[in-house]
């Protein structure tokens, strides 16, 4: 699922999920616990490699309304960053669009505010998506 420069996909939670790159969907899962607690989407080359780890927190691990961010090299984590911009709302239909460079990863939340994430890991290409946590997956679209 190699991407280039640019965006990458756009990810938007509903009660049922595909998984859709152009015309293609993939049925999924549909199971969602409730209350939401936590949703991670992890971006890299592979699970020891990820330069976005994406972690909205609603009320766990001693964060709430947080969304932390950070990355794994070579199986080691990095520095945890900590944004306190937190569109979400539990059982709500929410999008995320990222783009990146070798620099940085440009997060754009629900309600428009964007932040960036540096690319610690300095990929030119996104080959690994990881989704977990309470949440359901409608589509993930590649621009």
């Amino acid at each position: 699922m190699g991407a280039a420069q640019g965006p990458i996909f756009r990810v938007e939670s509903s009660d049922s999920w595909c998984v859709s790159s152009q015309d293609h969907q993939f049925p999924g899962p549909s199971s969602c616990p409730q209350p939401w607690l936590v949703f991670v989407l992890n971006l890299g080359k592979d699970s020891n490699n990820v330069c976005l780890h994406f972690n909205p927190r609603f009320d766990i691990h001693g964060d709430t309304n947080t969304i932390v961010c950070n990355s794994k090299d070579d199986g080691v984590w990095g520095t945890e960053l900590r944004e306190p911009a937190f569109p979400f709302q539990p059982g709500s239909v929410t999008e995320v669009c990222i783009s990146f460079d070798q620099a940085d990863l440009s997060i754009k939340l629900p309600d428009g505010y964007t932040f960036k994430f540096p690319n610690r890991l300095n990929l030119e290409a996104i080959n690994y998506l990881a989704a977990e946590g309470d949440f359901k997956i409608k589509c993930v679209a590649f621009e």
